[in-house]
């Protein structure tokens, strides 16, 4: 019996130190560097009782990684006991280790959600909380108002009006390109070919993202006498090309871009004149292809292909200011960081759930939405 207890208690804890690092490795070196890596506030300098559980979908994402730094900060500043947890783009991973925080005794769970295409994965986290009572916050990647609100009050999404993204940036797009219409069109035929990056198929900001960014930049143009942007590549019905990892990363873009520029170029007459992103991160993959061709310096030198994104990280922002990005749609981390902290320390002191939370930014009793903003080199 003792024998058969210590494998039991052995297999458990192999499974909490592979949870928290957000690690399949079964490797034990690497679980110990993966578990290394997950950060918790002391609990004997915590001011509220509990522990709040973090799941970031990936640590690799830079807005993500701009959120848990600003949520951790927080947390730490609240006197909050907190576990961040690297889901590494898996969902089973992350429901994995939303079991054992919830085994472990964790009072909220705070779930950036991997798998954003469907009901199915909130709504089993849902369950699995709703049995222990324990309240969830889901942020950033969007869960549908029906599985919010079947947790009687005890769910909250914390995030974007996220079709506004796609609208600002659209915005953003049409009237740049009115007032710099000549310059943009590098062969003078009158239309400008574009390329769009998209960071991920089911995905509804990306969705949203990806059509209005394209759809409100032409009703831009087409008002000011200009036709609507044509894809470069005709073949592609889908007109965007995707990040087939649901990473929204920089490789992708940058991979895609370079491939594109072997084809498409100012010699051939055919080369794309507008980069169009659903986040910064795919940006900065465009923008460093472009540069290994000879475009977008530093400084602005030189023909400049106009880069737009999302987010408004750090590294946009340098590359704005550096005249190599054109422009962006800020997704504000702390803003975001702050309300997700509020409605912890209120579900964990039993207040009300937006205490403190604007309430022009509270919809109904399930949701948050932290504003955008444009930003370009004149923001600075």
């Amino acid at each position: 019996m003792k024998k058969l207890l210590s494998i039991t208690l052995a297999a458990v804890l192999a499974l909490s130190m592979a949870a928290c690092g957000g690690s399949s490795d079964a490797d034990s070196s690497a679980a110990d560097d993966s578990a290394a890596e997950t950060e918790t506030a002391d609990d004997s300098t915590a001011a509220v009782d509990g522990t709040v559980s973090v799941f970031y979908y990936t640590y690799s994402d830079t807005y993500i990684s701009s959120v848990r730094t600003a949520l951790d900060a927080a947390f730490d500043a609240a006197g909050i006991a907190y576990q961040d947890y690297d889901s590494n783009a898996s969902q089973t991973t992350q429901t994995e280790q939303v079991s054992t925080a919830i085994a472990q005794g964790t009072s909220v769970l705070v779930v950036n959600l991997v798998d954003s295409g469907s009901d199915d994965a909130a709504q089993n986290i849902i369950d699995l909380a709703s049995a222990q009572n324990i309240p969830v916050i889901f942020f950033n990647r969007s869960v549908s108002e029906e599985v919010i609100t079947s947790y009687d009050g005890n769910g909250v999404f914390v995030g974007t009006d996220y079709e506004l993204a796609g609208h600002m940036q659209g915005q953003l797009i049409g009237e740049y390109l009115v007032e710099n219409y000549d310059t943009v069109d590098l062969n003078g035929d009158g239309t400008i070919s574009y390329v769009m990056f998209k960071g991920q198929e089911g995905n509804a900001e990306a969705i949203a993202r990806t059509q209005f960014g394209v759809e409100d930049a032409n009703a831009v143009l087409t008002e000011a006498g200009y036709p609507e942007l044509s894809f470069y590549d005709e073949s592609n019905s889908n007109q965007y090309l995707v990040d087939q990892g649901g990473l929204w990363s920089s490789a992708a873009a940058n991979d895609y871009m370079q491939t594109i520029l072997s084809q498409y170029s100012e010699a051939n007459g055919n080369m794309v004149e507008l980069v169009i992103a659903n986040n910064d991160e795919m940006a900065i993959g465009a923008i460093t292809a472009l540069q290994n061709a000879g475009y977008n310096a530093e400084g602005g030198e030189g023909t400049v292909i106009p880069v737009f994104g999302v987010d408004a990280t750090d590294a946009a922002k340098a590359a704005i200011a550096a005249g190599t990005m054109t422009g962006t749609i800020k997704q504000d981390a702390e803003g975001m960081a702050e309300a997700i902290e509020v409605i912890s320390a209120n579900y964990m002191s039993g207040a009300e759930t937006f205490d403190g939370i604007d309430e022009a930014n509270v919809v109904g009793t399930w949701r948050v939405n932290i504003p955008y903003g444009t930003y370009t080199a004149d923001s600075e």
